[in-house]
């Protein structure tokens, strides 16, 4: 119930602090530190087996590390008698028993917990699941089971809430859905920590980031901060005379490098603004068929800031 929430309980942070998990002689989680506030939307990044459900794992108490702490609200999820009314969590929607049917899966863990039967049918019909609610799990595609896996996480009306890649197997509509749900549940003041590897929902849906790579802090600061981390923005331009004006602008002070072979005949300026190339391009009478300036790209800044924490790199000779 929008809102209730928030008014509540007021947001909690997680707070995760030199958190390290060893596994005999591998370290997944190396002197791990950051903080998670209620408000936003938080994105956690990194390179497959950098250690991001590790994390997820060891704040949760579902693994002890084997040093640092990991607390929210100021408590570790232990401490918390009746787990699901302080945080949500969905880390892998596929853990469930297939034989209950989603009612009946729901409805014991709202017994467990002290939450109200009704609010069973109130997070089935927030996700979309009324019309399948007496099936049996085992019959639900991987999408249906997120949607579960979600409806979950909701069921104690908590104050935090976690997601491991939650948009795995959903098709657009459903993507949309999850991207609005996790905005709006940060609007109510909940604390929401989001992990996935697609970039373009991140960049959609975060307004923080957590980033990691072999266990290891990378950063942890607002979404455009890291974004704009990556290679400098330039500006493409196209030109019949391509080759004098690149001249031009390199006299001027600017940076020219040609354009990808995919998007051959332009070439793309670092170091002057768009509107001062537009001006030289018009002095020295040389026409523009296009100039358009790039943003900074979240996923240019990832592959570069993580480029050394890459377990295995596809075409790399050993």
């Amino acid at each position: 119930m929008p809102g209730r929430c928030a008014a509540r309980h007021g947001g909690l942070v997680i707070e995760v602090s030199e958190l390290t998990k060893r596994y005999g002689g591998s370290t997944a989680v190396d002197g791990l530190s950051f903080t998670v506030r209620p408000g936003r939307v938080s994105g956690f990044l990194g390179p497959n087996g950098a250690g991001k459900t590790t994390t997820l794992r060891m704040i949760l108490g579902l693994d002890t590390p084997t040093a640092g702490t990991a607390t929210v609200g100021g408590v570790p999820f232990r401490g918390h008698a009746r787990g699901l009314r302080h945080v949500g969590a969905l880390l892998d929607a596929t853990h469930v028993h297939g034989g209950r049917t989603a009612t009946a899966h729901l409805s014991a863990l709202a017994r467990s917990n002290g939450i109200p039967p009704r609010r069973v049918t109130e997070v089935v019909e927030e996700v979309g699941l009324a019309a399948a609610a007496k099936r049996r799990i085992g019959g639900f595609s991987l999408g249906m089971k997120q949607r579960l896996g979600i409806a979950t996480a909701l069921l104690g009306d908590p104050p935090v809430l976690m997601f491991d890649e939650p948009t795995n197997g959903m098709d657009p509509e459903g993507v949309l859905w999850v991207r609005l749900l996790f905005r709006r549940l940060a609007a109510e003041g909940r604390t929401v920590f989001l992990s996935s590897h697609l970039m373009s929902e991140m960049e959609n849906t975060a307004d923080d980031l957590v980033v990691i790579g072999r266990g290891r802090l990378i950063a942890a600061e607002p979404l455009a901060d890291f974004a704009a981390r990556g290679t400098r923005p330039g500006v493409v331009v196209a030109s019949p005379r391509a080759g004098e004006l690149a001249a031009v602008l390199t006299r001027a002070g600017a940076s020219v490098a040609p354009r990808g072979r995919a998007q051959a005949g332009g070439i793309v300026v670092t170091g002057l603004s768009a509107e001062r190339i537009g001006a030289l391009a018009l002095q020295h009478r040389i026409q523009l068929n296009e100039l358009t300036p790039q943003t900074a790209s979240l996923e240019e800044a990832f592959m570069e800031l993580t480029a050394d924490s890459v377990e295995h790199l596809a075409g790399q000779r050993r």
